[in-house]
């Protein structure tokens, strides 16, 4: 054993000190030179760097897995377990010599440290914690200690997605690594990841994507801490604590500071800090890794190198030798020393290994790495197979190693699958290198580096695909660069900038992708605006020029440009001509804006006047006077529907010059409403009511969006929400009735159902389909039908309009209506139709007044109208078909006695045979509700009194405040005066009651 330091120089001293620097130097500087490395990662850069030195040809790489061994190297770089056991070499140096207490791998350093040495130089290199130790074992020893380059200082706890840039991240878990790495490319845009479990390539990959500045972050394990020379300027320990091999435990002050110091580079000072869970650091363990000061190294791992090779026993023996000195203790068993005691107890095993060369061989095999970190059991049973082999056919099987290769030749698979594959191609490329156990181990080498680099190249891939951002490292890496960054739009909007995604154009309003959040953004989305400002000079001259089919305007008030928003709606001075709000980012500004923006208001003020025409058309009327004027301009204010009843008296002192003149422009005199049936289409009804929610914020409340597409989608009723207004309703073309709206026109025409049933004179023959008693009436499916309603929906309807029901059993009601019919004679049913035809056409002009307030009053064009409006009612649980409510009146007047009874009868049948649900009658309610029908009431009353020849002074009173003498020319009640002649009115020549008088005083003649 040699116990002298004569010859040999230790250089000492903390990270970033430039020893391994310093080690290549001096090594160049001799004819021949060995240098051993902790790593293989390391060892291959070390070997790179002196390959740039003194070439290729001169230079051997010696791992466990890697041999490159040209004819005429006189240098060699290996890792430490690599290095030969003597040498003739000028120059040796060990780096990383504090690995010497390492309880895994310190035999193998402590042996090196004391028996191998160079001709002329010997270099330890390590910390300056092994210096006692060091003095104490080689007496002679040279020191040097080198001070570290720059300074390293303590910056305490950050949160990881707060790290500064160039950082790298210490955990100690394949788990915890990796759910950091996702952390960091979710929020900073990817890191690289750097395993000791990683094979060489694959780690050499991920250094140099961080190296290369395509990532700015690092998460590894304490593998950094050995001697990897990286740019890192801040070091923070995610976790503090690590599995050693044989327990948990707390990492120690040296430890850390080892891989702290990998923070700063040369002359650039470094930090170091916690992150994650991890508890502040306290302020000794701060004070001693900022100021280098460490408990020295007392003891290093020892393993005998003296082995007895005679038999099992005595190997084992050997190895259980003790230390010859103070200062070494006897390593704990290593991988190999296991394997060993486990194949001792083999019978098998004993048997074949008797022989020196046989029980050396035994051991040579046992030296095998445990890459796959498997079960020991696992391990020892591939050693065993392997002895085994080479024991009986001189090397290990073709066909059993071509197997075991086969089975990891796979690049699918996940990380973890790769890492297992990697692990155990590792394993057979070490075979592959002991020449002596293979037959053919070139051809093996060669197969094995091949699978091995495809693996760790699938494995960078995936490992690149998951945890790095690729668009923005390229970003990133262009911004450090000071680089142009250019930019282009596609012509769906989307923006590239350097050819990747960084948000999306819309009209002119640019979004950033919600990816591209970042340290880098601002530079990114700065080259995407330059971009930008020249696309929206374009786009607004293109918008200029563009004609009206390119625009539309939704629901929402939003106006569309080619699809894209451009514009949205807000109230103005009038309801009529909203106000325009601009979508458009600052770079559109100037010039360009304000075309935009006038462009845009002429295209939504064209829209709305042309969907809107009747309605301009009636605002725009010149040939309006007066009442008829002051009538329309209330019209145009409420969007083309008022309530009869608030303009009552204004509609009774028109003249029938003045209504013809209003019905030219489409307004028509309902007995609810007045109202212009143009504007209950689909698409008025959307503008309609999208103005109304201009300027009673509509827009925000719940459901807004689905009512408004009900109303303008042409159905006759819908169920009523209790958040919206009236008004709503009504500017929608709707009349609120509780729980339902009905659509205006379509209660126009209930009311023309309902009026011959309260006209109906039980004297006069056979009653109407749905006619009870002249006062009352009950519903009819025709009713059903255009309302699109079920007879719960009926009632509410009836009651909103101010009906009120009472009940009647259906035997009671069937027998007075059988009573009646009883009465009723063909002849009778046949004079009272053409009295009821004869004084519509007479000049009864309380009664012409009376009609003029129904639908009826209606031109030939506004029936063809009304109909195209209500063509697509709506089937509330009613199956009745399109076209019934179109003849839905026709039918009515028509029915026979046996079809009224049998409509009466029908709820009847189809309810339970139990409890038959009794009639409802329906009769108007109260004074000032429903005043036409009313009339029409006491109009029949009094033709009943005449009739009779009796008196009733309660028909004596009309609203005009005269008399009204009764039919046929009889005399009033008790006066006895005959009528006095009526003054006659000019009659419109465009009302349809002047073309029906005309016509029926042609077929009297």
């Amino acid at each position: 054993m040699i116990l002298s330091g004569r010859g040999v120089t230790a250089v000492l001293g903390p990270t970033n000190t430039g020893k391994t620097h310093y080690a290549i130097e001096r090594m160049v500087a001799h004819k021949s030179g060995v240098i051993g490395l902790p790593l293989r990662l390391l060892a291959r850069e070390v070997y790179g760097r002196i390959v740039q030195r003194v070439g290729a040809d001169k230079v051997a790489l010696v791992t466990g897995e890697e041999k490159i061994s040209p004819s005429g190297a006189v240098y060699s770089v290996c890792t430490v377990e690599a290095m030969p056991r003597q040498t003739d070499a000028a120059f040796v140096a060990i780096d990383e010599a504090q690995l010497a207490g390492d309880l895994e791998r310190g035999h193998i350093f402590t042996d090196r440290i004391l028996h191998l040495r160079g001709r002329e130089e010997t270099l330890l290199l390590g910390a300056a914690t092994m210096r006692p130790i060091l003095e104490k074992l080689l007496p002679g020893l040279t020191v040097v200690s080198r001070p570290r380059l720059s300074h390293l200082a303590y910056a305490g706890s950050k949160k990881i997605t707060r790290l500064p840039r160039r950082s790298a991240v210490v955990a100690f878990s394949a788990d915890e690594v990796y759910a950091i790495a996702e952390l960091i490319r979710r929020q900073r845009g990817g890191a690289a990841v750097v395993l000791g479990a990683l094979s060489p390539r694959t780690r050499n990959a991920q250094v140099a994507l961080y190296q290369e500045g395509d990532v700015e972050y690092l998460v590894a394990t304490d593998a950094i801490g050995m001697g990897l020379n990286l740019d890192v300027d801040h070091v923070a320990f995610a976790q503090d604590s690590k599995f050693d091999g044989f327990q948990y435990r707390n990492l120690t002050p040296a430890e850390m500071g080892q891989i702290a110091g990998r923070a700063g580079r040369h002359m650039r000072d470094g930090t170091f800090g916690v992150t994650g869970r991890v508890a502040p650091m306290v302020d000794e363990t701060v004070e001693r890794i900022e100021g280098h000061e460490f408990p020295p190294v007392k003891l290093l791992q020892w393993r005998s190198k003296r082995l007895d090779f005679d038999s099992l026993d005595a190997l084992r023996q050997s190895l259980e030798a003790t230390p010859p000195v103070p200062g070494l203790t006897r390593a704990l068993p290593a991988v190999d020393q296991q394997a060993l005691e486990r194949l001792s107890l083999d019978p098998e095993i004993r048997d074949i290994a008797r022989g020196a060369d046989r029980v050396e061989l035994l051991w040579d095999v046992c030296s095998l790495p445990d890459y796959r970190r498997i079960t020991p059991l696992q391990h020892t049973d591939l050693i065993a197979a392997i002895y085994r082999d080479i024991v009986r056919h001189g090397t290990v099987k073709e066909d059993y190693l071509a197997e075991q290769v086969r089975r990891a030749d796979q690049t699918g698979g996940d990380i973890d699958t790769l890492s297992a594959r990697i692990s155990q191609i590792r394993t057979w490329t070490y075979v592959s290198h002991r020449s002596h156990w293979l037959a053919n181990p070139s051809h093996w080498q060669e197969k094995t580096r091949e699978i091995e680099d495809r693996l760790s190249d699938a494995l960078h891939e995936r490992l690149t695909k998951r945890f790095v951002d690729r668009r923005t490292s390229v970003l990133m890496k262009r911004l450090r660069e000071n680089a142009m960054l250019e930019a282009e739009i596609g012509v769906d909007g989307d923006v590239f900038v350097e050819g990747h995604h960084v948000g999306q154009l819309s009209g002119f309003r640019f979004t950033p992708d919600s990816s591209a959040e970042g340290p880098d953004q601002k530079a990114v989305l700065a080259a995407a605006q330059k971009s930008l400002a020249i696309e929206f000079e374009a786009r607004a001259a293109r918008l200029h020029a563009s004609g009206n089919h390119d625009f539309a305007l939704g629901s929402d008030g939003t106006a569309r440009w080619l699809g894209d928003p451009v514009a949205r709606l807000a109230s103005g001075d009038s309801i009529l001509a909203p106000r325009i709000i601009l979508l458009a980012d600052d770079q559109l500004s100037g010039q360009a804006r304000d075309v935009v923006t006038a462009r845009i208001e002429r295209f939504v003020h064209h829209h709305i006047s042309t969907i809107l025409k009747p309605l301009d058309d009636l605002a725009m009327a010149e040939d309006l006077e007066g009442l008829a004027k002051g009538l329309a301009f209330q019209i145009v204010e409420g969007l083309g529907v008022l309530f009869r009843r608030n303009v009552a008296d204004d509609v009774k002192a028109l003249d029938q010059e003045a209504r013809g003149s209003l019905r030219r422009y489409g307004v028509r005199f309902g007995a609810y409403h007045v109202f212009m049936p143009a504007l209950l289409k689909p698409a008025p009804a959307e503008i309609i009511t999208m103005l109304w929610a201009l300027r009673n914020e509509g827009f925000d409340k719940p459901g807004y969006g689905e009512i408004a597409a009900a109303l303008a989608a042409g159905r006759t009723s819908i169920v009523t929400d209790a958040e919206y207004q009236r008004d709503f309703y009504r500017l929608a073309g709707f009349r609120y009735l509780g729980k339902r709206a009905v659509r205006i026109d379509i209660l126009e025409r209930l009311s023309d159902l309902i009026r011959p049933l309260l006209q109906w004179n039980p004297g006069n023959g056979a009653p109407p389909e749905g006619a009870y008693d002249g006062r009352r009436f009950m519903t009819t499916p025709a009713m059903l039908s255009i309302l699109g309603a079920t007879p719960d929906d009926m009632e509410e309807i009836l009651k909103g309009l101010g009906y009120r029901s009472e009940a009647v059993e259906p035997a009671v009601a069937k027998a007075h209506l059988d009573a009646i019919r009883v009465k009723a004679s063909p002849a009778e049913v046949e004079d009272d139709a053409a009295s009821e035809a004869s004084t519509e056409a007479g000049p009864d002009r309380g009664r012409a007044e009376k009609t003029e307030d129904s639908s009826t009053e209606a031109s030939a064009s506004e029936t063809v109208d009304e109909a195209k409006v209500g063509e697509a009612p709506e089937q509330d649980g009613q199956s009745a078909g399109a076209g019934a409510p179109a003849q839905a009146p026709a039918e009515t007047q028509t029915a026979s006695p046996e079809t009224t009874a049998d409509a009466i009868q029908a709820p009847v049948e189809e309810a339970a045979e139990e409890e038959p649900k009794p009639v409802l009658l329906w009769r108007p309610a109260g004074r000032n509700e429903n005043k036409g029908h009313r009339q029409h009431r006491q109009g029949n009353r009094q033709r009943q009194g005449a009739g009779r020849g009796k008196s009733d002074d309660r028909n004596q009173p009309h609203r005009n405040g005269k008399g009204k003498p009764p039919r046929h020319g009889k005399k009033h009640g008790d006066h006895g005066k005959p009528r006095p002649p009526r003054k006659e009115k000019p009659i419109d020549p465009d009302s349809p009651f002047a073309k029906l008088a005309a016509l029926k005083e042609q077929m009297n003649k």
